[in-house]
């Protein structure tokens, strides 16, 4: 018997969940989500988080018996609206809902749909797919060389790339680091943040083909980050066919597309394409 989750007096159906890599629009999305109508939007609270990145760092334990119960009771205590409650999310997420006191974001009154962004959450879609088997999955792809840019300018990225996140009692292959056995540790280690922002990105982007593999298109919807912004009307119009329901597109509107990988210094740019290569050929950011 399919378990049902109730929060607020609300049934949770078909919630949304948006993935990628780190910076590949996934927070730009959330934006306009939660200026849509019904939708209750969270992005990184605490108890997700927790979850999130135990699961990622560890990949058993996502495996274990536990999991789904434990995934499920994190974005239900994460969707609970109650005054306060906003205090406990990112700044990111307080700034989206246009929160500037305590909130909450959203009323009860006419809610609807529940969707979470969180950060990382793509190392989580087969738990968070067994918790809510009617979930929508939204996936961001971006250029691996743009995303390599940010995440360098990023202090909560870099803190991941730091030796000391690569302990002996690593499990491998760590889909989070993009590092897949146990020997190349130390090359890890020793290797230039940007080669291994691109692990981050290449691992992620390995991990979206997958579940475009597994997961049928009516689950789960690829959007491209650079068609998001240059043509914002198209791209909302087929996630609200996707969703079933208005997007919102105020968000979306007035930002620019950066020329790929231009922030980047050119030892870096060539760090990242020599270790992206395949992947980003196989998208279509680099010429083969």
């Amino acid at each position: 018997m399919r378990h049902i989750l109730v929060v607020n007096g609300i049934k949770v159906r078909r919630p949304v969940f948006l993935l990628g890599a780190p910076h590949s629009g996934t927070d730009l999305l959330a934006r306009a989500l939660k200026r849509s109508p019904g939708f209750h939007v969270t992005m990184g609270r605490p108890c997700v988080a927790h979850v999130v990145y135990a699961f990622a760092r560890r990949p058993s334990i996502g495996r274990s018996s536990g999991a789904v119960r434990v995934m499920r009771d994190a974005m239900a205590e994460s969707w609970q609206v109650a005054p306060g409650a906003c205090a406990q999310c990112a700044e990111a997420c307080r700034e989206a809902g246009g929160v500037t006191g305590e909130g909450p974001c959203v009323s009860t009154a006419t809610l609807t749909r529940f969707c979470d962004a969180s950060p990382d959450l793509l190392y989580s879609a087969h738990t968070l797919l067994a918790a809510f088997p009617d979930a929508r999955f939204v996936q961001l792809i971006r250029d691996g060389r743009d995303v390599a840019a940010d995440m360098l300018a990023d202090p909560a990225c870099l803190a991941w790339f730091k030796p000391a996140m690569l302990p002996e009692e690593t499990e491998f292959p760590n889909p989070f680091l993009g590092v897949s056995r146990g020997e190349h540790r130390e090359r890890w280690k020793a290797m230039p943040v940007a080669g291994k922002a691109a692990l981050r990105w290449r691992s992620a982007v390995r991990l979206s083909a997958e579940l475009r593999r597994e997961l049928p298109p009516d689950q789960l919807m690829t959007v491209r980050y650079e068609e998001l912004l240059a043509s914002p009307g198209p791209a909302v119009a087929a996630l609200s066919a996707f969703l079933e329901t208005p997007v919102s597109t105020v968000a979306l509107y007035g930002r620019r597309t950066r020329r790929a990988g231009g922030r980047l210094r050119p030892a870096d740019r060539e760090l990242v394409e020599k270790v992206a290569r395949q992947e980003l050929t196989r998208l279509g950011y680099l010429a083969g």
